[in-house]
C-alpha cells in the first residue's frame, strides 16, 4: 500500500508540474503559444480557456475524492494528450515526447489512484 501511494503521488506530482508549466506558458508566453496553435491549425482564442481547463482539471484530481468530476478530469487530460501527440506528429516538429510522457504519468496516476 505504501508503494502504491508513493507511485501515485510521484506520478500525479510530476503530471501537475507539467500541466502547471504548460498552463503558465499559455498565460505568460501567449505569442509563442499562439504561433504554435496557428501552426496546428487551431484557433488562438482557445488558448486561455484551455489553460484554465488544465488548472481546473488539476484541482479536481487533487481535491475531489472518487467523484464523477475526477473521472472527467482524467478523461479530459487523456484526450488532450492524445490530440497533442497527433498534432505534433502531423506538423512534424518532433515535440510529441512531452505528450507521451504526460500520457504515461496520467495513466500511472489513474491506475494507482484507484488502488489506494
Amino acid at each position: 500500500m505504501k508503494r502504491d501511494k508513493i507511485i501515485y503521488y510521484t506520478a500525479t506530482g510530476l503530471l501537475t508540474l507539467m500541466m502547471l508549466l504548460s498552463a503558465g506558458m499559455y498565460f505568460f508566453n501567449h505569442e509563442t503559444i499562439a504561433k504554435m496553435f496557428t501552426g496546428f491549425g487551431y484557433p488562438t482564442y482557445i488558448i486561455y480557456p484551455y489553460g484554465i481547463a488544465k488548472v481546473l482539471g488539476l484541482i479536481t484530481i487533487w481535491f475531489f475524492k472518487d467523484t464523477f468530476l475526477k473521472e472527467w478530469a482524467y478523461a479530459g487530460f487523456f484526450f488532450a494528450f492524445i490530440l497533442a501527440f497527433f498534432a505534433h506528429v502531423m506538423i512534424g516538429d518532433g515535440e510529441q515526447t512531452g505528450a507521451i510522457i504526460a500520457m504515461v504519468l496520467l495513466v500511472t496516476s489513474y491506475v494507482f489512484g484507484k488502488k489506494i
